[in-house]
């Protein structure tokens, strides 16, 4: 049943990235492709886990592929709200 559980989320992460990567296709806006990434080490991360071992997802192989595709999602909201190009406020 993890196997199963684990080949969702695969499923999900990968249909996720496809979807950024079509909107980051007809934007060309770094935010979609960062997410689009972020998205496809998740799916890395969770097949891997099902390839290994499920019960040990708690490796800290695993976290660090979790926090990298994390760390990219904040990295693409901090740049999008920064290159806004609105003055700042007084």
């Amino acid at each position: 049943m993890n196997e199963f559980l684990t080949g969702i989320a695969v499923c999900g992460s990968c249909g996720a990235a496809a979807f950024f990567l079509r909107f980051w296709r007809e934007t060309k806006d770094r935010f979609f492709l960062a997410f689009a990434a972020a998205f496809l080490v998740l799916a890395l991360n969770w097949a891997l886990v099902a390839i290994w071992q499920p019960t040990g997802e708690t490796r800290p192989f695993f976290y660090l592929l979790r926090l990298g595709a994390f760390g990219l999602i904040i990295l693409a909201i901090w740049d999008k709200n920064r290159s806004t190009g609105h003055p700042p406020r007084a």
